[in-house]
């Protein structure tokens, strides 16, 4: 488990591939600049280059910006689809997980399980 990723946390995948050579300043700086969120909020904020073979989650913890990168040797790391009109949509913990270790998203069927919806 990666630390500090639960699953009451927050994730937001951007819609827009990302330059990679960003660091904790250029990914912070597109949190807040074009998702409109605060970076510090302790979200989980997802970024995937255009090939889709990068993926970087930048978190801020509370004593600083923490940044999780991972590189595919082979293969693409497969999506939720985004609308066009979308920035960024949250995804759940469990879907990250299947994200980052390489399983097919369509093929997966979730059970009903009881959920707490907070509003903003």
């Amino acid at each position: 488990m990666l630390y500090g990723l639960s699953s009451s946390t927050r994730y937001n995948l951007y819609g827009k591939s990302t330059d990679m050579r960003k660091g904790f300043d250029g990914l912070s700086g597109i949190v807040r600049n074009d998702l409109q969120r605060s970076p510090l909020s302790g979200e989980v904020f997802i970024f995937l280059n255009k090939r889709r073979t990068l993926i970087k989650l930048l978190v801020w913890d509370y004593t600083g910006y923490v940044i999780y990168y991972k590189r595919l040797e082979k293969g693409t790391f497969e999506l939720p689809e985004l609308s066009s009109s979308e920035k960024y949509i949250n995804i759940k913990r469990d879907i990250l997980m299947l994200i980052l270790e390489g399983i097919e998203l369509e093929s997966v069927k979730m059970r009903k399980r009881f959920s707490q919806n907070f509003s903003e």
